[in-house]
Order: structure tokens, then C-alpha cells, then sequence
């Protein structure tokens, strides 16, 4: 019989990226890219969600003045991102004109204080590199009012 010593284990950061690589169905999604910045995220692998993006790519965080570059992106995320879990639920891709590659999913983001329903919009290059992330809040203003921090 085998046994699998320390040094042979995943460490928990491995175990936490394979869980999650593993439980994230996202249904019409066809786009590894997209799929890759949801896995990322949620593992709290902040710097290689923002290598993800372009060198002049884009995220546009609602509320918020767009974050270009991977460093900015990166550094917003580790500010704004370190207890969200995103849940997409749904994807739809489809070629531009330009070749580009737009991806909206609709789902969820968890934080530690409310949830609420969110759509993403995605462009990418022809590489696969996002080139832009739009990030809308799909809740009426009322909604918005009842989230406010206690």
C-alpha cells in the first residue's frame, strides 16, 4: 500500500484552486479565458485574475472609475475583492465583427454582508486576452439602499 507523504500532498491553496476548478459550471460558457478569471477570483489568485487582462486592458467595477492595466487591476481587486464570491450561473459568447470576442454572464456575488445579482460583460482579443471587464449590478435602487453596511 501507498501512502501519500507531506511532502507529496497539495498544499490547501492547491486544494482550494482544484476544488474550485472543479465545481465552477457555468452553462454556455465556452470561453476558457472567462472561466479562468471566475476560478481565480473566487481562489483569491488576485494577481493572475489581472494577468488575465490585456497591458491596456480594461475592468469597469460599477460605481467606479475604470482600473486599466493588470498592476491597477490587480491592486484593485486586493482592496475591493478579498471577500467576494462570484457565482456566474449563466454565459453567452459570440463573435465581433472585429474578431473580438464578447462573453456576458449573468450570477451572483457573495460578500461577507449582502448578495446580489451581476452581469458581466467581457471583450476579448483574438488572443484571448480580456481586453475589457464591464461589471453591472442587476438590482433596483431600492435594493441598492437596503445593502448599505450596518
Amino acid at each position: 500500500m501507498n501512502f501519500m507523504q507531506p511532502a507529496d500532498l497539495p498544499s490547501t491553496s492547491e486544494s482550494v484552486a482544484a476544488t474550485t476548478s472543479m465545481a465552477l459550471t457555468i452553462e454556455g460558457m465556452t470561453e476558457p479565458t472567462v472561466l479562468r478569471y471566475f476560478e481565480t477570483l473566487n481562489a483569491g489568485e488576485l494577481e493572475a485574475t489581472a494577468a488575465l487582462f490585456a497591458t491596456d486592458g480594461a475592468m469597469h467595477p460599477p460605481f467606479e472609475s475604470a482600473m486599466v492595466g493588470p498592476n491597477a487591476i490587480a491592486a484593485y481587486l486586493k482592496q475591493e475583492a478579498q471577500d467576494m464570491k462570484l457565482e456566474p450561473k449563466q454565459a453567452v459568447t459570440k463573435v465581433l465583427d472585429n474578431e473580438q470576442i464578447q462573453v456576458q454572464v449573468t450570477g451572483k456575488v457573495q460578500t461577507s454582508w449582502c448578495g446580489v445579482n451581476v452581469s458581466w460583460l467581457f471583450v476579448l482579443s483574438h488572443e484571448h486576452e480580456i481586453l475589457s471587464a464591464t461589471v453591472k449590478l442587476l438590482a433596483s435602487p431600492q435594493e441598492l439602499l437596503n445593502m448599505k453596511k450596518e
